[in-house]
């Protein structure tokens, strides 16, 4: 049947030869952008699951940047650090030889200050000159801003708070278990009564700091005894008290496990008293329940009484705390803090709201997304020299005629402070950063793979396509001509 009006043929030619000249646009597109999805009509679902990987990686790849800069600043921030470490090494060295009074004159001396003078100067110059950008990294600036400090606290550190927008962090500190010092109870029945006016009782006194041997004639009263055992306390870290009448208190001068309190009867002599411990550590004048009696001339004595201190076990906003002496800490995502307490607070078992954070530390944003759990905080306190202040010309531990014993413990203090916070940056770009800029660097190259996936164009199957396209375009429009050309049959039958 041949028809003119109506090239059905042809229709169908025009119909295919659109489908297969869009596929090759399409094909062509694609090898030309080489993404699969250039529009959301290629692909709702994938392109909005591709959007949200590109939001992804923009997020990762400026963590990654957050990070190297924060890297950047603890950096500066502990070259800083490593040269007033080294200037407080020097005034330990000047302390120590200014120590040797009977070796130096007044004007070494004096010459010995004015170095001290000057260090200290320095190191409130590299406090206020150690900059990120302008921002002062070692002045305290960059410390947390604390409000309510309990009168049971004694000290504390914060290294780390979270803290969201206008948000407060109460630290609440409950004591379980209180802390105790080592401590012996010496039983005398009043001044010592030897076997015989030439015979001597002799101990060996022990402590966290050192030992000494002390010697006793008969007659000595409980009070020179007392007192000869205080003469040595910064040397054992021991220290003495008469309790009652017939007895002499033995006590740690510091709180915790680390110290002890230790008596080795070298010669009893014939004293008939005793040394009374007690587990609980609590010891009384009478022994009390639970207390052992180990009298001086027993093996037991002669082998040596020993007694140790008991640490803080307490919690910190419902965390375990780490305790070591009236110090109790932890260390937690959220929260990083210490708290040493007085020693009345560190012995009372109660729950005490001992600070309140109100602000302040560095903040890093560490993570793609921007949110409280993506930041982590990092607290540097002042460095400056203001708390060695004691050693400048004129103050108390001057070392030309200052208390040059004091000044070694206060430039200790110092310097154990200063490596601590060393220690601290150090661990945050060792662990923080450095574990933070290798986690978003796997994550990014896994996000680029994913949306590479669902958006990027397979180059061998568009091109297969593209082939296809072509030879299904091309014979299309072959189709359409011959199809075209049909009607002109009809006019054959007109003669």
């Amino acid at each position: 049947m041949t028809r003119i009006n109506s090239n059905v043929n042809s229709l169908i030619a025009q119909r295919v030869l659109g489908q297969n000249n869009q596929a090759l646009s399409t094909s062509l597109e694609r090898l030309s952008t080489g993404l699969r999805i250039n529009r959301a009509s290629d692909g709702p679902a994938g392109l909005i699951a591709s959007q949200n990987l590109r939001a992804e990686q923009a997020g990762l790849s400026s963590a990654i940047s957050n990070a190297e800069r924060a890297d950047q600043v603890a950096n500066i921030a502990e070259g800083g650090l490593t040269e007033v470490s080294g200037l407080l090494t020097e005034l330990q060295g000047l302390v120590t030889a200014s120590a040797n009074t009977a070796g130096l004159s007044t004007e070494e001396k004096e010459a010995n200050q004015l170095q001290i003078d000057s260090i200290l100067q320095t190191i409130d110059r590299l406090a206020e000159s150690t900059s990120f950008q302008g921002e002062k990294l070692l002045n305290g600036s960059l410390d947390y801003e604390t409000t309510n400090v309990a009168a049971t606290v004694d000290d504390f550190t914060v290294n780390r708070a979270k803290l969201g927008f206008g948000e407060t962090r109460d630290v609440n500190l409950l004591v379980t278990q209180s802390a105790q010092q080592g401590a012996l109870l010496l039983s005398f029945g009043g001044a010592l009564d030897l076997s015989a006016a030439d015979a001597t009782f002799v101990i060996e006194l022990a402590g966290a700091k050192g030992s000494r041997e002390l010697s006793f004639s008969s007659g000595t009263s409980l009070a020179d005894f007392t007192a000869a055992i205080n003469t040595f306390t910064e040397v054992t870290g021991v220290s003495a008290a008469l309790s009652g009448a017939t007895h002499v208190r033995l006590d740690t001068t510091e709180l915790g496990s680390d110290h002890f309190v230790s008596v080795k009867v070298i010669d009893g002599a014939g004293e008939t008293g005793a040394i009374v411990t007690k587990d609980t550590v609590d010891v009384n004048a009478d022994g009390g329940a639970g207390s052992v009696t180990t009298a001086f001339l027993a093996a037991g004595a002669t082998n040596g009484i020993k007694d140790l201190g008991q640490d803080i076990v307490a919690t910190i906003n419902g965390v375990a705390a780490t305790g070591s002496g009236a110090t109790a800490r932890i260390n937690t995502e959220f929260l990083d803090v210490s708290v040493t307490l007085t020693t009345a607070g560190a012995q009372a078992l109660a729950s005490t709201n001992v600070l309140d954070i109100t602000g302040g530390g560095a903040d890093f944003q560490l993570a793609g997304d921007v949110n409280i759990a993506g930041k982590t905080s990092l607290g540097i306190g002042n460095v400056a020299a203001r708390f060695l202040s004691d050693l400048g010309s004129g103050a108390t531990l001057n070392i030309v005629d200052g208390d040059t014993s004091k000044a070694q413990e206060v430039l200790d203090a110092a310097i154990k402070e200063v490596s601590g916070l060393r220690g601290k940056l150090g661990s945050f770009q060792s662990n923080t950063v450095g574990g933070t800029i290798r986690s978003l660097g796997v994550s990014l190259e896994n996000t680029t793979a994913a949306e590479s996936v669902i958006r990027d164009a397979d180059f061998a199957s568009e091109t297969a396509g593209l082939t296809r396209a072509q030879i299904l375009s091309q014979s299309a429009t072959q189709a359409l001509t011959i199809a075209n050309s049909q009607p002109q049959n009809a006019l054959a039958l007109l003669g």
